[in-house]
């Protein structure tokens, strides 16, 4: 099998019908604001304990199709000496690898951010290739306020990230390309649906210009939403119409699949919006999830820290998965969310973005 056709394949995978990805690339503050908010300190034994608990789940691998290392997860092991990416590999899991540097502010355009982290990517990459590693990820950052993205940060993000896409492919790691337009802000869903088709006409302009292979890709989008401080209101149907609206005019055919991230809603909210989308089928992608919160938000006010907790935890995170997995198939319902949660909302404890 070629390099190309084992990077389609890992693409094909990883949207795999009822399956999708979780995302447990936080980085170390990221993780250490995740952990505060459930009253734990943030240390290296506890971050690969509560790692370790994620990916041993019992039957996860039946509605988790992949998942998203940070460089210090992908470098431990769990209780019994096993690489961790073995571990997800044995489980029947893709493991990958998020490999930018984070968001720093973009020079010459205030409020505006660029992500970090082209420098030596080829390198890590290779590395990252021989840990066994299957894919990449690359998180861009577009904020919408009143005069703001500027065409000058949406290109410039585009551009990174086709770069780096590039890079992926040359060490055979199928790229994940995530533009996120972010929640924040009193915006309308018209605002983020237009930023939104800006943002991915740039991106595949850039990919074009990058000689990216888009079979062997997958994108990971925002959802077209309203910004969490505006007063409008809308339906999961009309985030649903107007996201498919933005990616029909947008995203080639080419590309496997689109992996929604969660993006700061709430898991139940993540889970019914995925769904509509999905009842709006067929479409030329598969429509599946790379969430982290939405996956994580239930496990960790299980867990709390507590190794007796550890069943309870993942059952929790089972829940979601397999709440998420019946959302890929438009099988998810109010009523199967509550029968999931024993009658509860769901609604777990917010601890930050994917």
């Amino acid at each position: 099998m070629s390099t190309l056709e084992a990077m389609r394949d890992t693409a094909l995978a990883l949207v795999s019908r009822g399956r999708g990805v979780l995302a447990a690339d936080e980085s170390t503050p990221t993780m250490a604001k995740r952990l505060a908010a459930v009253g734990l300190e943030s240390t290296e034994p506890r971050r690969r304990s509560y790692r370790e608990m994620l990916f041993a789940t019992d039957g996860l691998g039946e509605h988790v199709s992949g998942v998203i290392l940070f460089d210090e997860t992908a470098r431990q092991r769990d209780q019994e000496e096993t690489p961790f990416p073995e571990l997800l590999r044995r489980r029947g899991i893709v493991p990958g690898i998020k490999v930018d540097g984070g968001i720093r502010p973009l020079a010459g355009f205030p409020g505006e951010v660029a992500t970090q982290g082209l420098d030596g990517l080829r390198e890590r990459l290779e590395e990252y290739a021989a840990l066994g590693l299957r894919f990449a990820k690359w998180r861009a950052v577009i904020r919408i306020a009143d005069t703001l993205p500027s065409a000058g940060c949406v290109e410039a993000n585009a551009h990174e990230l086709a770069r780096y896409a590039a890079l992926s492919q040359e060490a055979g790691l199928t790229p994940i390309v995530e533009p996120e337009v972010l929640m924040d802000g009193a915006h309308d869903l018209d605002t983020c649906a237009e930023v939104t088709e800006r943002v991915l006409r740039e991106v595949y302009q850039q990919l074009g210009r990058q000689r990216v292979v888009l079979e062997a890709t997958l994108l990971k989008p925002n959802m077209v939403l309203p910004g969490s401080e505006s007063d409008s209101r809308v339906t999961d149907q009309q985030i649903a119409h107007a996201t498919i609206a933005v990616l029909r005019r947008t995203v080639p055919a080419a590309v496997p699949g689109i992996l929604f991230l969660s993006g700061g809603q709430s898991d139940v909210e993540a889970t019914a919006r995925l769904d509509a989308l999905n009842r709006l089928a067929p479409q030329p992608w598969e429509l599946s999830f790379s969430f982290g919160r939405a996956l994580q938000a239930p496990v960790l006010k299980a867990w709390g820290g507590q190794e007796a907790n550890r069943a309870e935890a993942q059952a929790a995170l089972l829940r979601r998965a397999r709440l998420n997995g019946a959302a890929r198939s438009g099988e998810y319902t109010a009523d199967l969310e509550q029968s999931a949660s024993g009658g509860g909302s769901g609604h777990g404890v917010s601890v930050g973005r994917d």
